[in-house]
């Protein structure tokens, strides 16, 4: 089954807006995270933190959860890259992978329960969601709402 992770995309830094990270990373069609740290060994946490979200498999589900509540559904589809940009750095959104969002939120009721959980539970950190059901529901909603080509 495909992993699913949680990416909040709100940075350490309380004075960057976290609805503006969120809709930079869907407006984009990227997920990540940004690069706050005052000591060499956050340094070192960073770079770990770096190094595993560089090694996601594509087609790893993403899901996140706005200021506003709602729930968005993402897909890795490429890549990592860092974006050194003055808007990336003022959003604190650099460490990046391409993803394809879906286009319309997901009600927190129709999120999987073990999606709700993890951000009910709050933090910052980009992590797995270790859950044995939350593949198969991700995957489910994922189906039900990418657009198909019909056959003709």
């Amino acid at each position: 089954m495909v992993a699913v992770y949680r990416a909040p995309m709100r940075s350490r830094n309380d004075a960057v807006e976290p609805q503006a990270t969120i809709d930079r990373a869907r407006q984009l069609g990227v997920c990540g995270f940004g690069r706050l740290v005052t000591s060499s060994a956050e340094q070192d946490r960073l770079a770990r933190r770096v190094a595993r979200f560089a090694e996601l498999d594509e087609g790893s589900f993403v899901w996140t959860r706005d200021t506003h509540g709602w729930f968005w559904l993402g897909r890795i589809c490429g890549p990592y890259g860092y974006d050194a940009g003055k808007t990336a750095k003022a959003v604190d959104l650099v460490h990046i992978r391409p993803c394809e969002w879906l286009s319309i939120p997901i009600l927190e009721q129709d999120a999987p329960a073990a999606v709700v959980a993890t951000f009910n539970r709050g933090g910052r950190n980009f992590q797995k969601i270790h859950n044995p059901s939350v593949g198969v529901e991700t995957q489910r909603i994922w189906d039900s709402r990418i657009p198909r080509l019909t056959e003709t």
